[in-house]
């Protein structure tokens, strides 16, 4: 068990050191018996983690999170990138519980939805008009959607650098857990590659008016080429198709009004989510009038059916928007995230150089949205290093898929990870000496999210 400062209560050397989770372990097997995939986000999985040491989470505050054993954890990308003000923080749960004593849901639209559409468009101020939803999955469909409707072409052009956008067809079935998805939906989907302008405009002369629209993250572990977002804005108006930034990740991470803001570059359509309801349940869609009034009742086209959500416009979620919104603007969150992580990327990478692998650990990202690759003796990413590497930080303490920040860690918890990392990058060089780290692993390799068989 660990003690309450994140650390083992007792002297374990790095080679010894051992994580027993019984009771998530019997938690993990209740969830996969009642649960497909035993986690509701595939990347929440326990495939993503150790053998035998996925723990299942009891609760959370600020940047640690105690799990159903009553280990304590310095936790990154908490949520999958959404708790970025930290667990349980003060002032979105006392919006949260203000509006919950009011009620939540009404047959009618409540005077919330106004409240935080204007709060929205006050930051994200290149959009002129937003719809709340639940999840970013249904966000860049009707963005898709919408750009169809709009250019009444068929066909979606996303990025090939870009991991997720959506669990519907248009997106899964251009991934290998593709079954269940009809080809012809797959084959209106074409892909271009990140920062390659000569590429994309290649794609779109081949598929000369048939491209509906061109959706990307607008920049994610790498900054965007120098002219590249202005060069695909260019480009999407010459061949007449829509311009999408998912700002799933972006938003508020890269200023607070997301990527867009930070680089002057106005998309036709955005989606927002993530850390926009610090955890709660709200995404967006937002864009210029003239699309997103497609989706409404004051035009005189054909009508699109864009996004309609019982609980889209709850109340508390969108009290929750609001109030991460207010913080963000006045406490300068966003440059807190990155502060705090270029303190702990120098630390990784310090660390990781005293132990001879700073070629393996490579620590990647803007310093908001920071991940980490392991590598191989042939610096080839590996799965079984990744996991040597998991485990170590899993028995010190940290859990850490990514090393995502929440504004509420502090210096103290970021000098615990970089000891712990060096800890795992002892052991780390150990493996690579041997050239084998099985023996480090602890059971089955972690595995990735995207693969066609189990």
């Amino acid at each position: 068990m660990l003690g309450t400062a994140g650390t083992p209560d007792t002297a374990d050397t790095a080679d010894t050191a051992e994580l027993l989770l019984p009771r998530s372990r019997r938690a993990n097997e209740r969830l996969h018996a009642l649960v497909p995939g035993g986690a509701h986000t595939y990347a929440k999985g326990d495939d993503q983690y150790p053998e035998n040491l996925a723990p299942v989470i009891s609760h959370g505050r600020g940047a640690h999170v105690w799990d159903v054993d009553g280990n304590r954890y310095v936790e990154y990308g908490s949520g999958l990138r959404s708790v970025s003000l930290g667990h349980a923080h003060p002032r979105v749960t006392e919006a949260v519980r203000r509006e919950l004593d009011r009620g939540a849901n009404f047959v009618r639209p409540s005077i919330v939805e106004v409240e935080a559409a204007e709060r929205f468009l006050a930051t994200v101020p290149t959009a002129e008009m937003v719809k709340f939803a639940k999840n970013g999955s249904d966000a860049t469909t009707a963005a898709v959607r919408l750009a169809r409707a709009a250019t009444g072409r068929p066909r979606v052009a996303l990025c090939a650098d870009h991991p997720f956008f959506s669990t519907d067809d248009w997106f899964i079935g251009t991934t290998p857990m593709s079954a269940g998805i009809p080809a012809a939906t797959t084959d209106l989907t074409v892909a271009f590659p990140y920062g390659d302008l000569a590429a994309t405009e290649q794609l779109l002369t081949r598929y000369r008016g048939e491209v509906a629209c061109l959706i990307l993250e607008p920049a994610t572990h790498t900054e965007p080429p120098p002219g590249y977002l202005a060069g695909l804005r260019e480009l999407a108006d010459r061949h007449g198709c829509v311009l999408v930034f998912d700002e799933m990740i972006t938003g508020l991470r890269w200023s607070e009004a997301g990527a867009q803001g930070l680089y002057g570059v106005v998309p036709d359509l955005s989606t927002f989510g993530k850390a926009l309801g610090n955890g709660f349940a709200v995404s967006a869609l937002a864009g210029r009038r003239e699309l997103m009034e497609r989706g409404g009742l004051r035009h005189s086209g054909e009508r699109v059916f864009l996004l309609s959500t019982t609980h889209g416009a709850e109340t508390h979620a969108l009290a929750a928007a609001m109030a991460v919104l207010d913080t963000y603007v006045e406490e300068g969150v966003t440059a807190r995230l990155h502060a705090l992580g270029e303190r702990l990327a120098a630390g990784v990478r310090e660390a990781a150089a005293a132990m001879g692998v700073g070629d393996h650990v490579v620590v990647r990202g803007r310093a908001s949205n920071l991940v980490f690759a392991t590598l191989d003796e042939n610096l080839r990413p590996s799965q079984e290093y990744r996991t040597l590497f998991l485990r170590r930080l899993l028995t010190g303490g940290v859990l850490a898929p990514s090393f995502v920040v929440s504004s509420a860690l502090t210096d103290a918890d970021i000098d615990h990870t970089v000891d712990v990392v060096a800890q795992a990058c002892a052991l780390y060089r150990k493996a690579l000496d041997a050239g084998d780290p099985t023996p480090w692993l602890g059971g089955r390799p972690v595995k990735p999210v995207f693969r066609r068989l189990v």
